[in-house]
């Protein structure tokens, strides 16, 4: 298999995955053609904006998209339609990217740094929340200006069917892949929005009658994540809910240095990146750790190229080079062997 990459390394960590691509490329007979472009600060420092035209460009034309992170506090000042973050939501919008998935798993090696009780975590936490991420309230109509002799400031959340019907399929056909089960998150006692949403939902559940559907409020699951996350296997939800509910999860395995990420489009293309930030006090200093980034690679082969033995055995490496006691600073915990991002990297490598 042959296949193009666009690697938009960002500002600051960079994606550490490609030692461990080329090293599934060499073990399973695939090529990778990487091609690196700017996102973010760097773009901001090059060309004036946070992703340019020609960038956008070559990744339309690619088979998928890996990024590292964006943004710095040496750009927290500029113009906020010119923020580094900007360029990944236009990103996003660019290519079509609606469905975000974010696993959250905590591994059994890693369970001490968990921040839950531990007889909480005994039972694991293995969950994956399919956030929407074109629609809603981030998305929407915005008004900023005066009314009433005040100041005041609107921001509209709307969907339409089709929005809602896209991203519930990739949770029930997701759930298809893991425990058969899908929880819909909304707040259908107060909003017409949630409504709306949970009506498509309970279509859908129809459609999939061999999946397990229930409904939940986002207050409801927000607190049952800190209760009992092993009870969760896919959950789904609007855009502004999944971006908090995803960031919640994350916390539950202790470090965001272990989370990877995909954001899927309606084709095949697709862009996976780790969930932390660019960590602009430790950029540079070969500190990260980059298992988040390797095991986005890993879900860039499953999702983007269907190579389900290739991504297994990227999460075996991990899995491995665990049990083996190498820890980042950020996992680090006593009687452990503590290494370096690229250190992290290499041992992950040589474990496939």
């Amino acid at each position: 298999m042959e296949k193009k990459i666009t690697v938009l390394k960002g500002d600051g960590i960079g994606p550490e995955a490609i030692k461990t691509l080329a090293q599934i490329a060499k073990k399973y007979g695939h090529r990778f053609l990487y091609t690196e472009a700017a996102i973010g600060g760097a773009a901001i420092d090059r060309y004036g904006v946070p992703v340019s035209e020609e960038t956008l460009a070559l990744c339309k034309n690619s088979d998928s998209v890996l990024l590292g992170a964006v943004g710095g506090h040496k750009w927290d000042c500029i113009d906020p339609d010119k923020r580094p973050e900007k360029g990944l939501l236009k990103v996003r919008k660019s290519l079509g990217l609606f469905a975000n998935l974010r696993p959250t798993k905590l591994f059994p090696q890693l369970a001490a740094g968990s921040p839950l009780r531990q007889a909480t975590v005994k039972n694991g936490i293995d969950l994956l929340i399919v956030r929407e991420l074109t629609g809603s309230i981030y998305y929407g109509e915005r008004f900023t200006g005066e009314k009433n002799g005040e100041r005041y400031a609107s921001d509209l959340m709307g969907y339409g069917e089709h929005e809602i019907e896209r991203i519930g399929r990739v949770a029930f056909e997701t759930a298809r892949k893991r425990r058969h089960k899908v929880t819909s998150v909304d707040k259908a006692n107060v909003l017409d929005t949630s409504k709306l949403w949970r009506a498509v939902m309970h279509e859908l559940a129809a459609e999939f009658s061999d999946v397990a559907y229930e409904d939940a409020l986002v207050d409801s699951t927000a607190m049952q994540l800190i209760n009992d996350p092993s009870r969760f296997d896919v959950i789904v939800t609007e855009n502004m809910f999944g971006d908090i509910l995803s960031d919640e999860a994350s916390m539950l395995s202790g470090s965001l240095g272990m989370m990877p990420s995909a954001s899927l489009s309606e084709s095949k293309l697709g862009m996976y990146e780790p969930i932390h930030g660019s960590a602009p006090n430790i950029a540079g200093k070969n500190l990260a750790n980059p298992l988040g980034t390797i095991l986005s690679a890993a879900m860039m082969l499953r999702y983007a190229f269907d190579l389900e033995k290739e991504a297994k055995a990227i999460e075996a490496a991990v899995d491995k080079t665990l049990d083996d006691g190498y820890r980042t600073g950020d996992i680090m915990s006593e009687g452990m062997k503590k290494v370096s991002c690229s250190e992290m990297g290499d041992l992950v490598a040589a474990n496939l």
